[in-house]
């Protein structure tokens, strides 16, 4: 049996995960974890196949840093990172730390038992496109990858000044694109703009993710 340990802190999401996982022939669940970091502990003391690992948690470290702490001590640990959000930006880092797989909860073609069998089978199962999210008159798809920073940056609150600081452009290219943005979505300010594309989960700027990095395992 291919012992499995998931880890979300959406008690919904890991209900889903946890019941796929006692339904399916051939895995055994060891245990429904609420934080990364009680992944990162419970690998470390149980013998374990496959992790389904949220990136975004409320409670200590994120996904993507568990995931690299698990990879460098146990990289025979096979791991599907699975997120609600849409932001495209992690995917390299994943590949980057050995993660094996990577899931879109809301958008992938891919069921999670297929997955889970082609992860366990050898495979790394990366989403072929991005996911297309509906964001006011377009898709995510039809912003720039640019256009994809300015909006990351702008969901932390930043000024015009700030984005073009932490982007290495300039002030005026921000507003540009920032203005670009607003006619293609049809959204009237930049307020409605950074409402939505957070709420949406469209990007994720790097704060937001790691916001609660700094607690000790």
């Amino acid at each position: 049996m291919t012992k499995v340990v998931v880890a979300d802190d959406q008690n919904i999401s890991r209900g889903f995960f946890e019941m796929y996982v006692r339904a399916a022939n051939d895995y055994d669940l060891l245990a429904g974890l609420r934080t990364a970091r009680d992944a990162v502990r419970f690998v470390d003391e149980h013998e374990t196949d496959l992790l389904i690992l949220d990136v975004m948690m409320q409670d200590g470290i994120d996904g993507l840093t568990a995931a690299e702490l698990i990879k460098a001590n146990h990289p025979e640990v096979k791991i599907i990172l699975v997120t609600s959000a849409s932001e495209t930006n992690w995917e390299e880092r994943a590949r980057n730390i050995g993660v094996e797989s990577f899931w879109y909860k809301e958008y992938d073609e891919h069921g999670l038992l297929d997955m889970m069998n082609r992860t366990m089978a050898g495979e790394s199962v990366y989403p072929s496109d991005p996911p297309k999210v509906p964001f006011g008159k377009v898709n995510r798809t039809d912003l720039t990858e640019r256009e994809l920073e300015v909006l990351r940056e702008l969901t932390a609150s930043l000024t015009n000044e700030e984005i073009a600081e932490r982007l290495h452009i300039s002030a005026n290219t921000v507003k540009r694109h920032l203005q670009n943005i607003m006619e293609k979505t049809g959204y009237d300010s930049r307020l409605d703009l950074a409402m939505n594309a957070k709420s949406l989960g469209l990007v994720v700027n790097e704060h937001e993710r790691t916001k609660n990095g700094g607690k000790e395992l």
